[in-house]
């Protein structure tokens, strides 16, 4: 992780900070994104939301639904469409067990970053998670609270 910092190419575009707190997510995984030319500009410029989104399997293929990329005002002829479904690139090894898992119950696919990795190239990491309940959410944020609090504690004291 501390190699992609330094990397100049590589540049978090969108975060969805809300989808560890809503879920528990057991596992991720990266996968490539197909994009059209205006979508990677506007990118590059910074315009996009994944906070709303999901992604599903249909017809054996990963799709991300509902993520936001804003137009790309140079593009004259070829906008594109701002929360049109994007295909996801994954292994097919990978979707089978993206598949299974979102036969589970209560198993979701979730976006958790949308970024341009060391090559340059718009990669999307998404979770397999578990929608979590309002008790279990209440209990995440109590341990978030006090390790703030520890750390407080211990820079006071250190």
């Amino acid at each position: 992780m501390a190699k992609q910092k330094t990397d100049p190419n590589y540049k978090v575009i969108a975060e969805n900070r809300r989808a560890r707190f809503d879920y528990a997510i057991e596992d991720d995984l990266e996968c490539g994104i197909l994009l059209e030319g205006s979508e990677v500009k506007s990118l590059r410029a910074g315009g996009s939301n994944i906070a709303e989104s999901y992604a599903t399997v249909d017809d054996g293929e990963l799709w991300l639904v509902n993520s936001y990329i804003a137009p790309y005002e140079q593009a004259k002829m070829f906008k594109h469409e701002e929360r049109r479904r994007r295909k996801l690139l994954v292994s097919r090894k990978e979707l089978s067990n993206l598949w299974n898992a979102t036969q589970r119950k209560g198993m979701t696919l979730v976006p958790l970053v949308l970024y341009f990795n060391h090559r340059g190239l718009a990669k999307l990491k998404i979770g397999i998670a578990k929608g979590k309940k309002n008790h279990d959410k209440r209990e995440s944020e109590a341990k978030r609270d006090w390790s703030r609090q520890k750390q407080r504690l211990l820079k006071d004291h250190g």
